[in-house]
């Protein structure tokens, strides 16, 4: 996981399915990705507003492993980094295999501490009818596995850009596997 990068970073002020692609973007400690409509120390997704505005927003930064678009686009779909609401598109990293807890050293100072998987909302096969149900698979247990990526919060805040390193720190033992956040 050393040769781990970043490929690409968005954000978008405004709540919207996808997100613009950026130079770099700047992650704020505590809060998120600066200038996105997600940044803020209280949940900022707006189904969730809807549920309890004063919970904790555990969804401050989005990941999504450039891979997955490739495998996608195998099945007919065509994903552009940014274009599924992720802030940040990795390569060379497998993000759904991480523990809960994983810090992502993200550049030079960035770090985001992983706390779950994405759940993936109707909106995504109003982007791309059918792409819901590519995301999604099952593991050989038969059990639902989501596949949108990787929700985070900012331990650490820091410009990160196209091209940096990402670095892993695991959490100590037991690991726990990623649940939807």
């Amino acid at each position: 996981m050393e040769n781990a990068t970043i490929l690409s970073v968005s954000r978008h002020d405004r709540h919207a399915f996808s997100k613009t692609p950026e130079d770099s973007i700047r992650l704020l400690a505590g809060l998120g990705v600066e200038g996105d409509a997600h940044c803020g120390a209280t949940v900022q997704h707006r189904s969730r507003v809807a549920q309890n505005p004063d919970q904790p927003n555990l969804r401050q930064v989005h990941l999504i492993a450039a891979e997955l678009f490739e495998e996608l686009a195998s099945k007919g779909f065509s994903i552009q980094p940014g274009a599924m609401g992720e802030n940040v598109t990795t390569r060379g990293i497998d993000l759904l295999a991480l523990p809960l807890g994983t810090r992502l050293h993200l550049g030079a100072e960035a770090v985001v501490e992983v706390m779950g998987l994405r759940n993936p909302c109707k909106q995504i096969d109003a982007f791309q009818p059918g792409l819901m149900q590519a995301v999604l698979g099952r593991d050989e247990t038969g059990a639902l596995v989501l596949r949108a990526g990787i929700m985070g919060v900012v331990i650490a805040g820091g410009a990160i850009r196209r091209g940096d390193a990402i670095h892993t720190a695991l959490p100590p033992l037991p690991h726990i596997k990623l649940q939807r956040v």
